[in-house]
């Protein structure tokens, strides 16, 4: 069992445990050790630091490179990057491991390491398990948190070139010459590579929320309150507007109306226009339990099937890599295009969904009305213990009930939190009293039977 390592990396308030210099310092020597046990070929492995804009992200960089260092290895710098831009530059620039520090859409006072392999892919539960192991067998560092974390690596500044010429080539030619754009960089890592990255490609840019103070990311900004980017492409006459998140790992679109579009427009859009241009060689898609019945829908429309993965990126991306997929996503944002990227990108997919459109994929509008959008309901409550749904026949009966009154119109979604003490229930169906009526049943029998 992993106890450091939650659904996305280690993350926690900066400063406090697990992210405290002495954690880090020994993660970056398990990486090290790691490595070099699976492939002895590798007597120093480089290992890439990247990070988002909050304050705490140099100590925590300084921290890890020192671990690296002692265990061996060779930090390199990347500075402030997307987390997908550090996993394609692993990938790319023949790393042998990269340590993305970012707490994504989190505020400020909290951070994270997510740890990619050399493939640019997010480690499976048994690697982190077995980092994790390594690091409780190792010994104290005999230093200060001062002299831990006094020398972040160099950055290497031609990496974030890397990136936007990978961004370039993704685009195969395609121009975005004209198109006005808005685009709300969440005062985190997009700020550095997503509006440039739109210039370069032809677009008239108006950026939002582009000023990092170390404090300010995600701070009423960025996907998780695109409503600002939305107002501002109305009142700009704008094309289309999109809202990145912290590490730009997700985005939200808005059209020139104003209206939003998720991860599951994001996945409708463009699995239709990659069928049409014979790229979806599977005839699939990848969403996750969270997609709404809506997507499934419309995609079947399209003679696309629809695969559904647990919730988090990696299940999206070993979902894809196992059936030979080139879509999957998230409904928050995240959305990978296997055949050019290691993991989900926010630049690239608002890159690809703007030249999509450009080349004749539809009318963005219209598209979005061509999604229904089945009722849908998400509820939290906190558990004292976590039986498994089928082993109690109480729990298991109720969620029975409402899958039967359901049927084929509706969805019932019941799992526990991977970090905290909660049961969540998610149900979708064809009228919301009804959703709200079977998701407040299946709570109630959650509190009597396991409630905290």
């Amino acid at each position: 069992m992993r106890q450091l390592f939650g659904t996305d990396g280690m993350r926690g308030v900066a400063g406090e445990p697990p992210l405290v210099p002495l954690t880090l310092h020994k993660l970056g020597g398990a990486l090290v050790e790691a490595i070099r046990h699976d492939r002895p070929d590798l007597p120093a492995p480089r290992i890439a630091v990247g990070m988002d804009t909050r304050e705490s992200c140099g100590w925590i960089a300084a921290a890890l490179a020192r671990g690296v260092a002692d265990a061996g290895g060779t930090a390199v710098g990347a500075g402030v990057l997307p987390t997908p831009a550090l996993a394609l530059i692993v990938r790319d620039a023949g790393f042998a491991a990269g340590l993305m520090i970012s707490a994504s859409h989190n505020p400020y006072h909290d951070n994270g390491v997510k740890v990619f392999d050399c493939r640019g892919a997010k480690l499976p539960d048994e690697i982190e398990a077995e980092l994790e192991r390594r690091m409780g067998a190792a010994p104290d560092a005999p230093l200060s948190a001062e002299e831990l974390t006094a020398n972040p690596p160099p950055v290497d500044e031609a990496l974030r070139e890397r990136y936007l010429a990978f961004l370039e080539r993704c685009l195969a030619g395609a121009r975005l010459d004209g198109l006005s754009v808005v685009l709300d960089a969440a005062n985190g890592a997009a700020s550095v590579v997503a509006p440039e990255a739109f210039r370069r490609a032809g677009a008239r840019v108006t950026t939002l929320a582009d000023a990092p103070d170390g404090r300010n990311i995600n701070d009423g900004c960025g996907s998780l309150h695109p409503e600002r980017m939305a107002r501002e492409v109305v009142a700009r006459g704008a094309d289309v507007g999109f809202a990145f998140d912290g590490d730009a790992d997700r985005c939200i679109g808005a059209t020139r109306s104003g209206r939003l579009l998720d991860g599951d427009f994001a996945l409708y859009y463009a699995g239709r226009a990659l069928r049409r241009a014979g790229r979806l060689a599977s005839g699939a898609v990848v969403a996750t339990v969270m997609s709404n019945l809506g997507l499934e829908k419309a995609l079947a429309r399209e003679g696309i099937a629809m695969l559904r993965a647990p919730v988090g990126d990696r299940y999206v991306l070993e979902a894809m890599r196992a059936g030979g997929h080139a879509l999957g996503g998230e409904q928050s944002g995240h959305i990978i295009f296997g055949d050019l990227a290691p993991t989900g990108d926010g630049t690239l997919t608002a890159l690809l969904l703007a030249s999509f459109q450009r080349a004749g994929a539809g009318d963005v509008e219209a598209a979005l009305d061509e999604l229904p959008r089945f009722p849908q309901r998400l509820r939290n409550t906190r558990v004292s213990a976590k039986p498994r749904i089928e082993d109690n026949p109480v729990l298991a009966a109720a969620v029975r009930r409402a899958e039967t009154e359901l049927g084929a119109d509706g969805r019932v979604v019941v799992r526990y939190s991977g970090t905290e003490p909660l049961a969540r229930v998610m149900i979708e169906g064809p009228e919301q009293a009804q959703v709200d009526r079977l998701v407040d049943e299946i709570i109630d029998v959650f509190r009597r039977e396991v409630g905290a």
